[in-house]
């Protein structure tokens, strides 16, 4: 199953707990703040990235599942 994420960068606080629950999949840029490695801009199929949603503490994450 892959996943399709996006950030809100407007909202992201850069707590970075997206990039401790899913390392394979967020970093964080150099002002601090949650960003997606390389190759993941599409979706990813890295069965974490809904945990790192979840640990987020403003919500900044959205998962969302996709075909293909």
């Amino acid at each position: 199953m892959r996943f399709k994420v996006s950030i809100d960068t407007n909202v992201c606080i850069g707590a970075g707990q997206c990039a401790l629950a899913a390392p394979k999949v967020f970093t964080q840029d150099d002002d601090g703040f949650s960003a997606l490695l390389p190759g993941h801009e599409d979706g990813t199929d890295e069965p974490m990235v809904k945990e790192a949603a979840r640990a987020c503490p403003v919500g900044a994450i959205t998962v969302s599942e996709t075909t293909g």
